[in-house]
């Protein structure tokens, strides 16, 4: 084919775009979530010289609507934490008190872990309020993957300059990384084991650690997980939070 047939070609047909990278992290959250999830896990909490593990329950409805309960050890069973909409609530049985937790402390560690009370919730706030770039695209174990710069918005109630994302051609989230003002990394959220739950390519362990604080991490192993499916009516209210049905 002649050079000039060739460029013609080429104008006439155009590479295909890259997704807008917005759409990307859009898709990426609702795979994580589903319409609906029901998820149990385990939580590994590490410091250098202890070791701390809780069993959980969680459920999520939407991108604003989710519920995590401690089920063991048992001092820990009972504590939970609830988000809906833009309101956060903990309860704690041991003084059987619901506590309303203010956006300020949105980045304050749960339950002791390397995860913000923000990570646990998982809702839509990524979307909302940062402003997304695509900064180059990557091949990782066969798969094309995304890398995209979200930049918060100046009224945002965050704390990061900015954070990072590397997103698989099937959503799974493969890194997550957290910069502060001055773009330094402090934390990073790695899966380190993908596979299948329900019917869907997931990160079934992930490790969220701090850069800043040697031998600090925290991994999350899900061990049964159900999406898109009917879940019971009066789940994600303040009294389901205080009393569980069984």
């Amino acid at each position: 084919m002649p050079l000039w047939t060739l460029i013609l070609v080429l104008l006439a047909f155009p590479a295909a775009a890259e997704p807008d990278a917005a759409a990307i992290v859009r898709a990426a959250i609702e795979h994580y979530r589903g319409k609906t999830s029901w998820m149990r896990l385990e939580m590994v909490v590490n410091r250098p010289d202890w070791e701390r593990r809780l069993r959980l329950e969680a459920w999520t409805q939407g991108l604003d609507r989710s519920l995590v309960r401690v089920l063991a050890p048992r001092k820990d069973a009972g504590n939970a934490t609830l988000l809906v909409g833009d309101a956060m609530w903990m309860y704690n049985p041991r003084v059987n008190r619901v506590i309303r937790i203010p956006a300020s402390m949105m980045n304050q560690s749960w339950m002791g872990s390397d995860f913000s009370n923000a990570d646990i919730a998982r809702s839509d706030d990524l979307i909302d309020q940062y402003e997304h770039r695509l900064l180059g695209v990557e091949r990782v174990d066969g798969h094309r993957a995304w890398r995209i710069r979200s930049i918060p918005h100046e009224d945002a109630p965050v704390v990061w300059g900015f954070e990072d994302s590397l997103i698989r051609d099937d959503y799974v989230i493969l890194e997550h990384t957290y910069h502060d003002q001055a773009g330094v990394l402090v934390r990073r959220l790695t899966a380190r084991e993908i596979g299948e739950l329900d019917g869907r390519p997931y990160a079934l362990r992930e490790r969220m650690e701090r850069l800043d604080k040697p031998g600090h991490w925290t991994e999350v192993h899900i061990l049964e997980a159900r999406f898109d499916r009917p879940l019971p009516a009066g789940l994600f209210t303040l009294a389901n939070l205080r009393n569980p049905r069984p």
